[in-house]
């Protein structure tokens, strides 16, 4: 099996027609500029020790080395022996509220988008554990099922927003129902939840999803986003400017506040902690660092390819034709004088 390390490198092949259309330009300008000089005797006179065919072979030859040396930098490897490796770590699913009051500004850029940051910034530290998103307001629902895929996960995570779900609501009881009922529990894993919300106007009773958790040994770890105080929610225009703040049906307008207490209780019964958001600094992060504690258990196996690098094969012949390149002068020898004559250059 054969794969390049930096495909990416192939684009500068483009600029081979562009070295061709070139050449030809120049060729044909020193032409119409020696027309100009003298007439074609008095040519054939003063330019008697020069060969068109040796400065078409160096040309060739430059084509040639630029090719090689391209291919050498996308680093061509060739695959050698199939290996199983085992998978070994835990099993995170991260509850994200996506209801409109996230997109208040007292955590900036807006509460939603720290949270997608922070999420952005764990799954690029990962390392072999399995990681799930769900998404929720006044309903719940997977985003992603548990992946060890990050880059797939952040794809996912990159297209989340208030508008996912239609519900308004805080359905914090059926995200962690819901991630309760996702995990895999053929595997010895750890499974933890992380809910991110500001906890306000959550619908249902917690009482049955904390007591599946604890029975389950799911630890439950909470990130409260927003201000005790509350702040408005704000409204965009087309052109995505603040127009004005959400309102109710008596045009009052809306306030938003960080239910902590509710956060705190889910944590404490969960067995997991709870961190207040801030702007400065990533709560996942610490969230991370303590779930690194956490004993690592196998999920499962997959096979990899070792992979040896093969630049060389293409190194090496560049050079050696850039040290033959350099050593061929523009002016003729008996063998390409032949050559020359017969093909009238």
């Amino acid at each position: 099996m054969i794969r390049f390390a930096n495909p990416e490198y192939f684009y500068a092949l483009y600029l081979i027609p562009v070295f061709i259309l070139f050449f030809w330009f120049l060729s044909k300008r020193r032409k119409n500029l020696l027309g100009r000089f003298a007439d074609k005797n008095l040519l054939k006179i003063i330019s008697a020790d020069y060969s068109s065919l040796k400065i078409m072979l160096k040309f060739v030859l430059f084509i040639v080395i630029y090719t090689l040396l391209i291919t050498s930098a996308a680093n061509p490897q060739v695959g050698t022996k199939m290996e199983e490796i085992k998978q070994t770590g835990i099993d995170v699913y991260i509850a994200l509220d996506v209801s409109l009051s996230m997109k208040a500004e007292d955590i900036k850029p807006n509460r939603l988008q720290k949270a997608k940051y922070e999420i952005s910034n764990l799954i690029r530290r990962l390392r072999g554990d399995r990681i799930g998103l769900i998404i929720f307001s006044g309903q719940a629902y997977i985003q992603f099922p548990l992946t060890t895929d990050y880059s797939a996960a952040n794809l996912f995570l990159s297209a989340v927003d208030v508008n996912s779900i239609p519900q308004p609501g805080t359905a914090i009881g059926q995200a962690i129902s819901l991630a309760i009922s996702s995990f895999n529990y053929e595997t010895a894993t750890q499974k933890v939840v992380v809910l991110i919300t500001d906890g306000e106007d959550h619908e249902g009773d917690l009482t049955q999803p904390l007591n599946d958790a604890k029975e389950k040994d799911i630890k439950i770890y909470t990130i409260g986003l927003g201000s005790a105080e509350g702040v408005p929610i704000p409204v965009y225009d087309s052109n995505g400017n603040i127009s004005g703040f959400k309102k109710d049906a008596s045009g009052s307008v809306v306030l938003t506040k960080l239910d902590e207490q509710t956060l705190m209780n889910i944590a404490s019964q969960g067995d997991g902690k709870f961190f207040k958001g801030t702007n400065y600094e990533d709560e996942l992060d610490k969230i991370y660092k303590d779930l690194s504690g956490f004993e690592k258990a196998e999920f499962g196996t997959k096979k990899v390819t070792d992979y040896e690098d093969r630049f060389y094969y293409f190194l090496a012949p560049a050079l050696l034709l850039l040290i033959i390149e350099f050593f061929i002068s523009d002016k003729k020898s008996p063998f390409f004088s032949k050559i020359n004559r017969r093909l009238g250059l």
